[in-house]
């Protein structure tokens, strides 16, 4: 029997439960973070603010994306062998196009009053109400920038390669020989990955000849057009891509993820690279910009198949096993990354004025968003509707339970 053909397990792996969440519980820390980093554009710039910051942004911005997309990947193809493809583009449809349609014009308005409001807390002053009207008459210019302009981007590219990847699947169909050969290729080609000890630095070099089309230097955010950014949707087809393919042969995802000195070392001197070259990108007139954001790229790619691999590496490690808090929170995290923004940017602007150090005020937004957020995940999503919608069944209260 050949490894494509091998019976995978459909047991749930909590690792890859927790990996998922930790891949958009530190995109809400990631957005928090925004308001201290100095030279990035922003809806409130704190005056408490550090390089530090800034350098936290390019690292987990270079990968937590990227992890999550690979994470889809190895579930959807879960998903789609067990229910088969008819199943499988209703649960898509069900849990992924609902929450970015329903979800895009409740949130939106209050994105653009968050903005609005952060814009008025640097002129000193606030006002909640008329920044609330701002927002939800921006749906009058309903139907420009629909859909647009939110972090729901992601969902809008995990429909485009979800589409793609279903669409490869029904031509190779037609042609049983051809799906054939293509199979064992791709299995050998995935199994060859997992197993070398250079895959990472491999798999960089095509990756970063896409960063390198990047408009600025690191991941472009693709929140401004319905129309496809092809590069980026190039770098997160293919980390969806292989986590499809890694799910064919489901032993291999702990080989590609695993941990050596090696690995920690290219991972630790990647992020050192790029935090130390990203600082040239403000000398304009420096002249060797170009050949330092051609290393800097390369360090970049490198970094985030590094970071996407010793993050699972790690999670396997230590999280292997049935943890009643962390399915929680994992079955939480796709409702906490869908609402957070508007709750970051209130918080960032409460505390702008405050006097008190960045990285206080920093825990304390991204702890109170990811504890407000699981409150009303717990009392009323969870074992609603909602809940069903984003987690495919409903689940028993755990915080409120109503005797």
């Amino acid at each position: 029997m050949t490894p494509g053909n091998a019976p995978a397990l459909d047991h749930r792996l909590d690792y890859l439960d927790a990996v998922r969440a930790f891949a958009l519980l530190l995109g809400i820390v990631f957005h928090s973070s925004l308001s201290f980093a100095p030279y990035l554009e922003w809806a409130v710039m704190d005056p408490a603010n550090s390089l530090i910051v800034a350098g936290f942004a390019l690292v987990s911005h270079s990968f937590r994306m990227h992890l999550f997309f690979l994470i889809a990947g190895f579930f959807s193809h879960m998903t789609f062998r067990r229910k088969g493809a008819g199943s499988f583009v209703t649960s898509r449809l069900i849990r992924i196009a609902i929450p970015f349609v329903i979800g895009w014009f409740l949130l939106r308005p209050l994105i653009v009053s968050a903005w609005v409001m952060g814009a008025e807390s640097m002129r000193g002053e606030v006002h909640v109400v008329s920044g609330l009207k701002v927002g939800f008459q921006s749906l009058r210019q309903l139907p420009q920038n629909l859909l647009i302009g939110t972090h729901l981007w992601f969902l809008y590219y995990l429909l485009l390669v979800t589409a793609i990847a279903l669409a490869a699947r029904t031509l190779l169909d037609l042609a049983p020989s051809l799906r054939s050969k293509a199979t064992r290729w791709t299995d050998a080609t995935v199994a060859q990955i997992a197993t070398s000890g250079y895959s990472w630095p491999a798999l960089a070099l095509p990756t970063a000849a896409c960063v390198w089309l990047m408009s600025g230097w690191g991941m472009d955010t693709p929140d401004e057009s319905l129309i496809p950014h092809l590069p980026v949707l190039v770098i997160y087809g293919a980390f969806f891509t292989l986590g499809w393919l890694l799910h064919r042969q489901e032993e291999l995802i702990g080989r590609f993820a695993q941990l050596s000195k090696g690995r920690f070392a290219l991972g630790i001197t990647s992020v050192a690279l790029s935090l130390a070259l990203s600082m040239f990108q403000f000398d304009s007139g420096h002249p060797l910009l170009g050949l330092i954001r051609a290393g800097f790229t390369l360090s970049y790619a490198v970094m985030m198949w590094s970071l996407v691999g010793l993050s699972i590496g790690l999670f396997q490690r230590f999280l292997d096993r049935p943890n009643k808090t962390v399915r929680f929170i994992a079955d939480a995290s796709y409702w906490l990354y869908l609402i957070h923004l508007p709750i970051v940017i209130w918080l960032q602007i409460a505390v702008s004025q405050l006097s008190f150090h960045w990285s206080l005020k920093l825990i304390a937004i991204s702890m109170l968003t990811i504890g407000l957020s699981l409150v009303l995940y717990d009392l009323v999503v969870r074992s609603t509707f909602i809940g069903m919608t984003l987690n495919g069944r409903k689940k028993e209260r755990v915080f409120f339970r109503w005797e």
